[in-house]
């Protein structure tokens, strides 16, 4: 399959096709049309002598320095070698594919003035598979994600390095092996090439699909704890959440209302002396909701930004205006990245502390760290240690990277987004919550061990019988990481979701 771009219709589940499962994609009638037009504005610059910025002058600081002519092939040239300034180690080869759609995607548009055979280089670079090394550091989210755009395009022009079929070689042997050709950058081609805010975009584009299948995920894991601990369906009742109606609250009671119907173990205790469940169990409604609703925000300014024109100057057809603005600084999504970091932290520390319940024997009325011969055995004791460990390094990463800005370019561009640290952030507290929920797993899978004989519902039993296929019950001491990491692996690639999509059966899946 193939993914027609048009420069302003892409999906994030396009974008997961192509990153993850190596479709292609293809620019269609309608794009290169407007990529002529606006190409044929730039040539008809060229043509007057006019002196225009990007095109025939220097950058930045030096925006008024007028380059002759015969340069300009090498201003393009020179731009490209002289931003290739990113330090780190680089993003994985999914990122990279991301950042290489996303940039065709906004130059398809017709508002950058690029060449049609560089675009059809980029193109090319994506659809062979020349994936270019992009270290991670080095944007501030403003005048565009500069240093990483431009290891971009050093591939592009028979530089930097690239890995293809599985090995880093450079940039002109990765372009030979593929069979295709070092592009030559014409007048505003590089500017074209770098000014724009698809690393931040890759990246949060990348995390918001990770976070919506957390947010789900969290739903059905957190009704295994709640089975597992006894807990009650209650305050689950709709007409508490119509009386609050936020959009995610009302998801999230609804998701859990279902989970739970049908389980033996919620009907253990109707005669119990408990009045109330804790906040962890009883409020995950507006808890997970609220992470919800923050996360349907961010993918609101996400989508809307992979379908944006984020270059400068901009051609503007069909008048063939071309005008300078700011639409490459990245505030926008650097704010949601931000938002996104704080909604799946929350998610994260709420696991954690169900986790906790789970393994305090005064909270649980459970065996101590859910293991029989407590001493001789730890159990989960340290389970919880490092989920704690995470969800405190989540509230470091939650400080806000997009209130900061460093002046750079001589005081030119006085104001940044730090988009990219952001974005990062956003995904390494996924990253993180994904660890967490995996342990709640773990926990509350354990936790019904120890209910038995008596039964949960259908679709947490499916969980339960999922997670048993690759994680055997705890009986006495092992080492725990290959469990963690089986666990997440479920919660990560989002087979508990069709477990209970399956049990469920014609209800549907949960939202």
């Amino acid at each position: 399959m193939s993914v027609d771009l048009t420069g302003d219709a892409l999906t994030l589940d396009e974008i997961e096709r192509v990153s993850t499962s190596g479709e292609t994609v293809s620019l269609t009638r309608r794009a290169k049309e407007r990529v002529v037009a606006s190409r044929r504005v730039v040539e008809d610059i060229l043509a007057s002598d006019k002196v225009v910025y990007g095109v025939n002058t220097g950058f930045g600081n030096f925006k008024n320095v007028v380059i002759p002519r015969e340069d300009l092939e090498a201003l393009q040239l020179n731009l490209i070698r002289s931003h290739a300034a990113g330090v780190g180690d680089p993003f994985p080869e999914h990122i990279v594919r991301t950042i290489l759609l996303l940039r065709i995607n906004a130059l398809a548009a017709g508002y950058s003035g690029v060449a049609p055979e560089t675009l059809d280089g980029l193109v090319s670079l994506l659809n062979a598979g020349v994936h270019p090394v992009v270290p991670r550091k080095g944007s501030v989210g403003a005048s565009g994600d500069l240093a990483p755009l431009a290891h971009v395009a050093t591939v592009l022009i028979g530089e930097g390095e690239a890995l293809f079929e599985g090995r880093q070689m450079s940039g002109a042997e990765a372009l030979t092996r593929a069979g295709l050709a070092e592009i030559t950058l014409r007048p505003k081609d590089g500017l074209a090439l770098i000014n724009g805010t698809q690393v931040i975009s890759a990246l949060l584009a990348r995390a918001v699909l990770d976070a919506e299948k957390l947010a789900r995920s969290a739903d059905i894991i957190g009704a295994l704890t709640l089975d597992a601990l006894l807990g009650s369906d209650v305050a689950f009742d709709p007409r508490i959440h119509e009386a609050r109606p936020h959009i995610g609250q009302g998801i999230v009671a609804r998701n859990l209302k279902r989970l739970v119907a049908g389980s033996a173990l919620r009907h253990s205790h109707d005669d119990c002396d408990r009045v109330q469940d804790s906040y962890s169990l009883r409020c995950m409604p507006q808890v997970h909701g609220a992470s919800r609703d923050a996360l349907g925000y961010v993918r609101q300014i996400v989508t809307t930004e992979i379908n944006s024109a984020t270059d400068n100057p901009m051609i503007l057809l069909p008048a063939g205006d071309l005008v300078s603005g700011g639409n490459f600084h990245g505030q926008p999504v650097a704010l949601a990245a931000d938002f996104l970091t704080i909604a799946l932290a929350e998610i994260g520390a709420i696991s954690e502390r169900r986790i906790e319940r789970l393994v305090n024997p005064a909270l649980s009325e459970l065996p101590a760290f859910l293991v029989e011969d407590g001493g001789l055995n730890s159990g989960y004791m340290i389970l919880q240690v490092s989920a704690a460990a995470l969800a405190s390094e989540n509230k470091s990463y939650a400080h806000p990277a997009s209130v900061d800005s460093i002046p750079t370019s001589a005081n030119q561009e006085d104001h940044v987004s730090m988009g990219v640290t952001a974005a990062s952030q956003a995904n390494a507290v996924a990253d993180n919550v994904a660890n967490i929920l995996a342990i709640e797993l773990l926990c509350a899978a354990q936790g019904l061990e120890f209910r038995r004989p008596l039964r949960s519902s259908d679709p947490l039993e499916a969980v339960h019988r999922r997670l048993r296929e690759v994680v055997p019950p705890y009986d006495r001491d092992r080492v725990h990481a290959p469990d963690v990491v089986a666990s997440r692996a479920l919660v990560s690639s989002g087979a508990l979701l069709s477990e209970v999509a399956d049990a469920l059966g014609e209800g549907g899946p949960i939202e």
